[in-house]
């Protein structure tokens, strides 16, 4: 056989396996994604009639941005749920290579992500380009339907079974409220001092809250990794 017969069969046997792996999972996401949009349509609805006739400022709100990106509005928080388009393989370095899982066959290291993120409702609603924004959750899918979350404190405690359970509406609706129970918990704090102490003529015509400080949880204090906790290795 020819080099440049093999160098073909070497390609045609990468879209069958690889390729279409990578497609699969992209399904997986996607389906996940789609459920967690009506979980969160479902939370806002039955959130505001719980809460009945009160400040319309902390009714909760879902908004459906896009194929790739939902958003809940609660109080003075949002909660931004993106899913990448593109799939990924863990790193060498992630614990997830250590699980028998993923050991016994590599193709179970592609995944698919939604990330899911805090920011302060005031940061978008008066275009604060310069506030933060933290990641606090991101749920991998695989072609099996197989799911690993890594999250800030309990978010990573609730995961530890990656290759035995298949993400379902009730795994997505636990995540949804673990993700909300810690944005509502999770404070701004005031920022030090020597950090907003100097501005300048032009930051106080832009507006100081606008243009010099810049706002986000936990601002002025190191966003420890080690906050961040990963599911057990089986």
């Amino acid at each position: 056989m020819s080099e440049i017969s093999e160098k073909k069969q070497a390609i045609v046997k990468t879209l069958k396996e690889k390729s279409l792996l990578k497609q699969k999972v992209y399904d997986r996401t996607f389906e996940a994604f789609c459920t967690i949009k009506e979980i969160l349509r479902d939370f806002a609805k039955e959130g505001n009639t719980s809460l009945g006739n009160i400040d319309p400022r902390i009714k909760l709100e879902f908004t459906d941005r896009s194929n790739f990106d939902a958003q809940l509005k609660i109080a003075g928080d949002i909660l931004f749920f993106s899913m990448h388009s593109n799939v990924f393989q863990f790193d060498r370095e992630h614990p997830a290579w250590k699980t028998t899982y993923i050991q016994k066959n590599k193709f179970n290291a592609y995944s698919g992500i939604i990330n899911i993120y805090n920011f302060l409702f005031d940061s978008l609603k008066y275009s604060r380009l310069d506030d933060l924004g933290y990641l606090i959750a991101r749920i991998f899918i695989n072609h099996e339907n197989q799911y690993f979350v890594e999250g800030k404190r309990q978010m990573g405690m609730l995961f530890t079974n990656y290759g035995n359970e298949e993400i379902s509406h009730d795994s997505l609706q636990i995540i949804i409220s673990t993700a909300v129970q810690y944005a509502l918990e999770f404070d701004l704090l005031v920022p030090p001092y020597d950090t907003v102490k100097i501005a300048t003529v032009g930051q106080v015509e832009a507006k100081i809250q606008h243009s010099r400080l810049i706002t986000g949880k936990r601002l002025g204090f190191q966003f420890n990794s080690d906050d961040v906790l990963i599911a057990n290795s089986q």
